[in-house]
């Protein structure tokens, strides 16, 4: 539970942070040019949110609504089979198959 609030925390702490970028992209549509600041700054920008990609993923892709559950499933099911190997008596490298 404690990995869940963090990586929520994660989220939310970048999608805040990248709040400026749709007017700093909207500069060169409304024909000003950037300076190198924003030019940094924009790439900062990008870069944190190609870091958030893995977690967007689900809110781009058709039909990911549909898809959600599935994920859920397949999560669920990984986590049961590290909890099976974990209950497994432990037996040192020498003794294993």
């Amino acid at each position: 539970m404690n990995t869940q609030k963090r990586e929520a925390r994660y989220v939310v702490t970048e999608l805040l942070a990248v709040r400026g970028l749709m007017p700093l992209l909207m500069k060169s549509r409304n024909g000003e040019s950037w300076s190198t600041e924003e030019k940094a700054e924009l790439i900062a920008q990008l870069r944190r949110l190609s870091r958030l990609s893995p977690y967007l993923l689900f809110l781009l892709v058709p039909g990911s609504a549909l898809l959600l559950p599935i994920y859920a499933w397949w999560l669920d099911r990984r986590r049961d089979a590290r909890q099976k190997e974990n209950r497994a008596p432990s037996l040192p490298d020498s003794q294993r198959p």
